[in-house]
């Protein structure tokens, strides 16, 4: 196909005047056309005028209760018809490649220690959906990005989007139980102090200490690493090198198997939560609607 220069196409008609010329050509009737496209037979007799002046030549004759295409509409209907079959085509492909593919977006946590032990599931259930998975610290701006779905953590309060709850981002301590041993057991809180803190500049621990009673005014001032991600965190506590302050639900099987140990009950709440998002005019997309049933379930089991 010949690429159309910037005059070629400064000099096309009105694409609302050949939509309408398509459909008067298909049906050789202005009522019908007229009902296909949803406007009076009057605004589909102008648009026609419009694109005859833009030709210099009438496209139809009018007869009585008829109309006919001229020699210029029977040269230009069939060019016409085939530029919106490409167009169509050309949509139904781009489409189907957008409905065939889920962009999930989260933090690196979440992904990795709770979503991709789950995912496998919901492609079985959706093999022809490709989920395509992100990992980012900041808020998705789902009118710049592709993203159609955010998992965050935050006070659930975005306007504009759909939010559904998944489980508190509460916060305790956690640490392996070889480190634990290193200073005879931690049988108190304050037993925590005589060990290496993970990102001791992390608020979740003076609220944590308060809430315990225990006075950790010089938390702060210990040498120490920002991470940046719960998971590294934890990965560094298996390792031994330091007690992290996690979320349980995002821990459960290293807690279940031994590398990590939570030595007290007390758990931390500052009223936030992970949830999944997306904008309200898109819920019922049906990418959506299958992953956010499913991720609910998953939640609830």
């Amino acid at each position: 196909m010949p690429d159309l220069s910037s005059r070629q196409v400064s000099q096309l008609p009105p694409l609302q005047a050949i939509r309408v010329f398509d459909a008067v050509a298909r049906h050789l009737s202005f009522t019908r056309a007229a009902g296909e496209l949803a406007m009076t037979q009057a605004a589909v007799s102008y648009q026609i005028k419009v694109l005859e002046e833009r030709i210099g030549a009438p496209l139809f004759l009018r007869r009585p209760r008829q109309i006919v295409l001229t020699e210029a509409g029977q040269r230009l209907a069939p060019a016409v018809g085939e530029a919106f079959a490409i167009l169509g085509q050309a949509y139904a492909a781009v489409r189907g490649g957008a409905d065939g593919l889920l962009c999930v977006t989260t933090v690196l946590t979440f992904a990795s220690n709770w979503l991709a032990h789950r995912l496998g599931s919901f492609q079985i259930a959706h093999p022809a959906l490709a989920v395509r998975l992100e990992t980012s610290s900041r808020l998705t701006d789902f009118a710049r990005e592709e993203a159609d779905i955010a998992i965050r953590s935050g006070a659930g309060k975005w306007p504009g989007l759909e939010v559904h709850k998944l489980f508190d981002a509460d916060f305790t301590p956690m640490l392996s139980p070889k480190l634990a041993a290193s200073i005879g057991g931690v049988r108190e809180p304050a037993d925590l102090l005589r060990l290496p803190i993970l990102d001791p500049g992390d608020i979740w621990w003076n609220e944590w200490f308060s809430a315990a009673g225990v006075h950790s005014h010089d938390l702060a001032r210990r040498p120490g690493s920002s991470m940046g991600a719960q998971a590294y965190e934890a990965n560094a506590a298996i390792a031994g090198h330091g007690v992290a302050i996690l979320t349980r639900a995002l821990f459960k099987a290293e807690l279940a198997d031994g590398r990590l140990i939570q030595p007290f009950d007390l758990v931390g709440d500052d009223g936030h939560a992970y949830w999944l998002v997306y904008p309200e005019a898109r819920r019922n997309v049906p990418k959506i609607r299958a992953f956010r049933d499913w991720l609910l379930a998953e939640i609830a089991c």
